[in-house]
């Protein structure tokens, strides 16, 4: 099953291919190199002769041509030809005979020994959709690109800007060299990938919160609708500081591609945690956990890398039922074929709990854990409240239960109620 319904399913091979990239992403100073790569799977994926990277240069707020590279690169003010155009709309547009189309007769752009017929365009969004640039596939004939080409263009442009915020991210960093100063921007670049406002999923209510420590740390969660199914994540990197958040990012970045080209959970949670795997230094890893929840069969199918324990809080009863980790922490070791979800069932009134260590380990004066039964005590006497009610009773909790005991770690939590009928 896809969890986006696309009718050109992009074949396994593709997806290990595209994701073979993403694993270098975590190396900004490597940005050229990889734009140049993400264009040359791009000229597979799409089948074009040649593709162009256009970034938007924040200083004189023109688009510079990166791939291919030049000594003296082309510059074009947004709004002028039709990479202009694409960056002035942030839309996709496809022409299919340039050699009819006004606008690009004002402002070619030739493939070299050929001429350039057809030329599809696509925005390059960061993660608040703000322009990064602009990619342009050029191909020698008349139509040559279709929908499927207008499909893969932007889980492309996804990868290129993965690769351009991190770069501008480590520029930002090193500017600071005051270390408070560092901590400060990290813990804004972190806090930026969070979800801006929660997804409306009819019959649901849902809250995530994240409150982290002094310094940056690993944790993550991510909330969206693909395709009418919720995807929930919750992530946890080891360690504390910028590398853990890039690495916990750099997973929530892989995941939302190998989604958009169109693989399973099960298939994503293999492939991720392979690339992961050789990526990530030996002593690092990310524990998480990811599924979809459907709204209409109320099912989550999901797994879970060593993020534990898991809460379903069951309404008829008051019953706290703990789910364990399915696997081994993502990225510790590769997976050598796909492994089948796990699932449990949302009844009315059930809550599915998803919370960081940073609550359940989280210690007092006395050296005493805040622990499972205290949140499952929470629950029990909260539980009909909204959800963001019911995240700030469980925050207060700990919190009082903490005193004067400082918050040694991140305080994520993800938590989605299915409604009474």
């Amino acid at each position: 099953m896809n969890y986006l319904d696309h009718p050109n399913e992009i074949t396994r091979e593709s997806l290990v291919r595209i994701l073979d990239i993403m694993h270098r992403l975590a190396a900004p100073e490597a940005m050229p190199e990889l734009l140049r790569e993400i264009i040359e799977v791009g000229k597979v994926a799409i089948v074009a002769e040649t593709g162009v990277l256009w970034l938007l240069e924040k200083s004189s707020g023109q688009l510079v041509m990166v791939v291919p590279s030049s000594e003296s690169p082309k510059r074009l003010d947004v709004g002028v030809g039709w990479v202009g155009e694409c960056a002035s709309t942030l839309l996709i547009s496809n022409i299919h005979e340039c050699r009819e189309d006004q606008l690009f007769l004002e402002y070619p752009i030739q493939i070299p020994g050929s001429e350039t017929r057809s030329l599809l365009n696509v925005p390059i969004l960061g993660l608040d959709d703000s322009l990064l640039g602009v990619m342009q596939w050029l191909g020698a004939e008349t139509g040559q690109f279709d929908k499927h080409d207008e499909w893969v263009g932007p889980a492309l442009a996804a990868q290129a800007a993965v690769a351009i915020q991190h770069s501008y991210m480590t520029d930002e960093l090193l500017a600071n060299a005051i270390l408070s100063q560092e901590v400060a921007v990290a813990r804004d670049i972190q806090m930026s990938t969070l979800p801006a406002s929660m997804p409306e999923v009819p019959g649901y209510d849902l809250h995530g919160h994240f409150q982290p420590t002094d310094h940056t740390g690993g944790d993550l969660y991510d909330l969206v609708v693909l395709n009418k199914q919720l995807f929930m994540l919750l992530g946890d990197a080891t360690g504390h500081g910028f590398g853990p958040a890039l690495s916990a990012t750099q997973m929530q970045a892989m995941l939302r591609v190998s989604f958009r080209l169109g693989a399973d959970l099960d298939h994503a949670y293999m492939h991720v945690n392979n690339q992961l795997a050789e990526d990530l230094p030996d002593d690092r890893f990310i524990t998480a956990f990811m599924g979809f929840l459907d709204p209409v069969t109320h099912r989550v199918n999901y797994h879970s890398g060593g993020q534990g324990p898991i809460l379903h809080f069951r309404a008829e009863g008051g019953i706290c039922d703990w789910y364990k980790p399915t696997n081994f922490p993502v990225g510790i070791m590769e997976i050598d074929d796909k492994q089948e979800s796990a699932n449990l069932q949302l009844e009315p009134g059930d809550i599915l709990a998803l919370i960081s260590d940073g609550v359940y380990e989280y210690s007092n004066l006395q050296k005493e854990d805040f622990g499972e039964d205290r949140v499952a005590a929470v629950l029990r006497a909260n539980h009909q409240l909204p959800m963001a009610d019911l995240s700030a009773k469980l925050i207060k909790a700990v919190m009082d239960f903490g005193g004067d005991a400082p918050q040694e770690d991140d305080i994520t939590l993800v938590l989605v109620r299915r409604l009474p009928e």
